[in-house]
């Protein structure tokens, strides 16, 4: 109920939403006036950004404990409308127009990953929520960049493994209780996830082949399965150490 919302909170949300909205539907008007789309791209984005935001504001309220946004979440908002534009793109045919559009949007979206970070920091504004937001920002835009590789034809089927193992992750941890345990701040995730995200965006650029993206996102992909059963072991080791000790 919004009535049960802090009045100040609440009305910095909606504003910040609109704030970043707006241009980004402007943007996607722009691109599919450039490329021709007859309007498929600019009713795609408009409907995934509406979406996006009622998600942004679900869980805002019980999470975030202050009474603005702030820049953090400004910058992931941005970077998450990137990503939902970027999601507008399946299905559409794949031009060399298409896929230098969405290298641009992805280089800029996959640029700011590091800014909402240093800015929760600097106004010190960390907040489960604003981690929460950026976890699934990442997810979402290395998932559709592993979408837009497979579309553009620079890599096989399997590619998709690499957006979809997070989600497995999340599946799976539903039916295994020890999975959902709390996973300490990790500099190998955050590097891992880094660099799947470097390989996607090379991968999708109309100017590399595929003999060079296919082994690239390959060896991603690699690395990332890696860094999900080093997890997966951890917290197997920690859950045998606890029922042990009970």
């Amino acid at each position: 109920m919004l009535e049960e919302w802090p009045r100040p909170l609440l009305k910095n949300a909606l504003l910040g939403i609109l704030s970043i909205m707006l241009p980004a539907v402007m943007l996607a008007w722009i691109m599919d006036t450039a490329l021709e789309l007859a309007g498929t791209l600019l009713s795609r984005t408009v409907v995934l950004i509406a979406i996006g935001a009622l998600l942004v504001l679900r869980p805002l309220r019980e999470h975030h404990p202050f009474e603005r946004i702030g820049a953090a979440n400004y910058i992931t908002m941005a970077r998450g409308c990137l990503a939902l534009l970027l999601l507008g793109m399946l299905g559409i045919e794949s031009t060399p127009q298409l896929q230098a559009a969405a290298l641009g949007i992805a280089m800029i979206s996959s640029s700011l990953d590091a800014a909402d970070g240093w800015a929760a920091r600097r106004t010190q504004m960390s907040s489960a929520y604003g981690a929460r937001f950026d976890m699934e920002t990442d997810a979402l835009l290395i998932l559709t960049l592993s979408l837009l590789a497979w579309q553009f034809d620079k890599a096989g089927a399997w590619v998709l493994l690499s957006g979809l193992l997070r989600y497995g992750f999340v599946v799976a941890s539903w039916l295994l209780p020890w999975l959902q345990q709390p996973l300490p701040p990790s500099y190998r995730r955050k590097t891992v996830a880094a660099l799947q995200t470097i390989a996607l965006v090379i991968a999708i650029a109309p100017f590399i082949q595929r003999n060079i993206t296919a082994p690239l996102c390959a060896c991603a992909l690699a690395i990332l399965v890696w860094s999900f059963l080093v997890d997966i072991v951890a917290l197997n080791r920690r859950s045998s150490n606890s029922t042990a000790i009970s």
